[in-house]
């Protein structure tokens, strides 16, 4: 998710660093342009656009496919896209949560062999405080809820299912040098809001600008997890931009998490 928002600025300041860039984008012409603007600004020309849509369960095995391919090394995957629109994908799951967690949690089971091959590695899992609200109920998992705030409640459900997505992969990697880390980047003006419903955009939008963090700063958190020294202990840990805090009750809920990758497997019938 590489093109906009977070993750652009996240992948701007790891060109600065002098990596080489995956931009991981389901539009090939803001895909194309975001590289192109990070090579020039950065001078690195190891920036890169490859397609993927997440609201395909195809198009992220050949995303998968095509990157082991052509690219050897992977010592950081940064699972950041995500959507707050309603909707079904062509898989037959809801838009949210496939985009913001099944997808996510398909392409790092894919690519988990090359990134145990590179360990050190790390995945971040950018989240949301979002989850507080969250709901999952693993015999429903990736059916949309239903009452009048069924769109709100199925992006939350989804920012729960990232916290413990990150926990209980922490747990299952152990010994193998993966460290994975779920981050809350704060409340950051993004494109997420162009999904929000037509009566709130007058009331969230001017709130948006004036309090909000911009992409850069939202980005921070991200790029903690992703590159600070030493947080290896705290693997499987919630993330904000002031460090390690406790997630809401549901975040902690290891039999949730098993639940939670256990049911997710059985979807993507892995």
């Amino acid at each position: 998710g590489g093109s906009s928002g977070i993750g652009a600025a996240t992948a701007l300041e790891l060109a600065r660093c002098g990596a080489r860039v995956i931009l991981a984008t389901r539009s090939a012409q803001r895909g194309e342009a975001a590289a192109s603007r990070i090579r020039r600004e950065t001078g690195n020309n190891e920036v890169l656009f490859m397609h993927l849509d997440l609201a395909s369960l195809r198009s992220v095995r050949a995303f998968a496919s095509t990157f082991l391919r052509q690219e050897p090394h992977l010592h950081l995957l940064i699972n950041n896209a995500g959507v707050s629109a309603g909707g079904t994908t062509e898989d037959g799951f809801s838009l949210p949560f496939q985009v913001n967690h099944l997808g996510h949690f398909l392409l790092t089971q894919l690519l988990l062999e090359r990134l145990r091959s590179c360990a050190p590695s790390r995945v971040v899992i950018v989240a949301s405080s979002a989850h507080c609200a969250g709901r999952l109920r693993p015999e429903s998992l990736g059916q949309p809820p239903s009452g009048l705030f069924s769109t709100f409640q199925d992006y939350c459900d989804s920012k729960l299912a990232n916290v413990l997505h990150a926990r209980e992969l922490a747990t299952r990697e152990q010994g193998t040098q993966v460290t994975c880390y779920a981050v809350h980047p704060g409340f950051v003006n993004t494109s997420l809001f162009r999904h929000a419903p037509l009566w709130l955009k007058p009331l969230l939008l001017p709130l948006a600008w004036l309090l909000f963090l911009d992409a850069a700063e939202g980005a921070q958190a991200v790029l903690g997890c992703a590159t600070q020294d030493g947080l290896e202990p705290l693997s499987g840990r919630y993330f904000t931009d002031c460090g390690p805090r406790l997630p809401w009750p549901a975040g902690r809920d290891d039999r949730l998490a098993r639940a939670l990758w256990e049911g997710s497997e059985r979807l993507l019938e892995l």
